[in-house]
């Protein structure tokens, strides 16, 4: 199991967009993908988990990615979530 924390930087938080982006790549890998949040946790693979976390602009959350392709899998994540998530 690897971990990182990484602060939401899109304007308007993870919305249906941004929130499609990331389950369409967290999807592709094997490993079990969640993130914690401000007490809660979200499925990074499901965009109504994702969505329900209600992320605002400046949130810091922590992926976990466990799995055969966990170390690749946080690391395409994280470029994603840092590149703004198609924003």
């Amino acid at each position: 199991m690897v971990s990182k924390k990484v602060v939401i930087k899109n304007p308007t938080g993870l919305h249906l967009r941004p929130a499609g982006i990331l389950c369409k790549e967290a999807m592709q890998f094997k490993s079990l993908i969640t993130f914690n949040f401000c007490g809660g946790t979200a499925n990074a693979k499901s965009v109504l988990s994702v969505l329900g976390a209600c992320i605002k602009s400046g949130t810091e959350i922590e992926l976990i990615c466990d799995g055969e392709d966990e170390e690749i899998a946080l690391r395409t994540l994280i470029d994603v979530i840092e590149s703004g998530l198609g924003e």
